[in-house]
């Protein structure tokens, strides 16, 4: 296969031979070498030393094509580096790259494109040698320009037309099939056959989260299997069950439904599944992955008392980050949801709009004291409530302003809640 120089300027061949070559490339926050860094969040350039200086821009589109757009170079770089991560550890990894981002003054409007499993094993095959044809990238300019003229010449050679295809260029170029009546008829009728990964996996990613969450019961069962009382827990611990939401047993009599708050899913949120309960109970924020902050879990339950809404009793609400087990009389349930500031999180919600969502249930953003809340939370009006809580030092000691955060978010929910009707038996029916 012949190859292009890397004097050609396409930073895709340029990256295949740095890796046949072991000469990795370095980030930069420029285009020279004096401003290094590991973080590509922070990083504008791709810079290759071998075998001449030669800068890229990681937002430079390339010729690899998804869902027929160009992916930049960024995108490229990023599944290159995760070749071995799992498809969920990918996705987490490239939401996580993504937040950051959102965040970084220099590349505030760069995103990294999550390429389904099917493009990135191809991309990984062809940068590291494996396969020389490509489907997803196109053809150098030179190498087109080389497979129309050898086709066009190859009517002219004397048995050709049992030659078949030839290969040509760092893009896999196959040059047409013989121009023999016969067998050109007999290929137009050829079937294209795929490989393991696109008969085992198909063509879509598949959403594998319900299998993971189906998995925790019986994990948590054996965990437990030799303790008095394990399958009940076991049982429990079904998000689509009744303790995840009480009215899917019949209903007794005078019985309440449960609260339901929304949680954000995302990696950056500074209040997550394990260490929520924490701050709304105990009034003290801890970090998510703090080694004091609960193990994960896709349910919790936390207790208040709300007295304009039922003076005589507490009432339990549902914490849980994701709807997907919801049934459509659980949205009515919803009282408050709290956010990053990120749409994504909608897509999957009754109302996917902010502002009509927003209209609906009572929106919640906590950030840091000092920092600006986002545009985007303060564009969907007053139905998002800001509260910012002090940055973690290392220990809770003196963090008295926590309590204070808490009390009013409380005041707020029980604020939204009376406006839409709640009351000692539960909410009035709402669209």
């Amino acid at each position: 296969m012949s190859q292009a120089s890397p004097a050609s300027g396409d930073p895709l061949l340029h990256l295949r031979q740095s890796i046949a070559t072991s000469s990795s490339p370095v980030l930069s926050t420029s285009s020279t070498t004096d401003y290094r860094t590991d973080d590509l969040a922070l990083a504008t350039h791709l810079i290759f030393e071998s075998p001449a200086l030669t800068p890229y821009l990681l937002s430079a589109p390339t010729r690899f094509i998804s869902s027929d757009k160009p992916v930049d170079l960024r995108s490229i770089w990023f599944a290159w580096q995760h070749k071995d991560d799992l498809i969920a550890e990918y996705i987490a990894s490239a939401q996580a790259l993504n937040d950051a981002l959102g965040s970084s003054e220099a590349n505030a409007e760069a995103r990294v494109q999550n390429l389904v499993f099917v493009e990135r094993l191809d991309l990984i095959t062809w940068l590291e040698g494996s396969s020389d044809d490509s489907e997803y990238i196109k053809p150098l300019e030179a190498d087109s320009a080389a497979a129309a003229q050898a086709a066009a010449g190859a009517t002219g050679i004397p048995g050709a037309a049992g030659t078949g295809a030839a290969t040509v260029g760092g893009a896999g170029v196959r040059l047409a099939r013989s121009r023999n009546p016969v067998l050109q008829a007999i290929y137009n009728n050829e079937r294209r056959m795929g490989d393991r990964n696109t008969i085992l996996r198909g063509i879509k990613p598949t959403d594998f989260s319900h299998v993971r969450k189906s998995a925790e019961i019986y994990l948590r069962a054996g965990k437990h299997g030799n303790k008095p009382g394990a399958a009940n827990a076991a049982t429990t611990a079904n998000i689509g069950g009744a303790a995840m939401m009480p009215n899917a047993k019949p209903t007794k009599p005078g019985r309440r439904p449960d609260p339901i708050i929304l949680l954000s899913p995302s990696a950056s949120s500074t209040l997550r599944m394990s260490n929520i309960k924490s701050f709304l109970l105990d009034g003290t924020y801890i970090p998510p992955d703090s080694t004091s902050a609960s193990a994960s879990t896709s349910i919790l339950h936390v207790s208040r008392m709300l007295p304009s809404i039922d003076s005589s009793r507490p009432l339990r609400f549902i914490l849980v980050d994701s709807p997907d087990q919801f049934k459509p009389d659980y949205w009515s349930r919803v009282v408050a949801v709290f956010t990053t500031g990120q749409a994504w999180q909608f897509k999957s919600y009754k109302w996917q709009a902010p502002q009509d969502l927003f209209g609906h249930v009572l929106g919640i953003y906590v950030g840091w004291r000092g920092e600006r809340v986002p545009e985007s939370v303060k564009g969907w009006g007053r139905g998002v409530t800001s509260v910012a809580v002090e940055k973690w030092r290392g220990e809770s000691v003196g963090r008295w302003r926590d309590r204070e955060v808490v009390e009013s978010l409380w005041s707020s929910i029980e604020d939204q809640m009376r406006k839409n009707g709640w009351g000692a038996s539960g909410p009035t029916a709402r669209g």
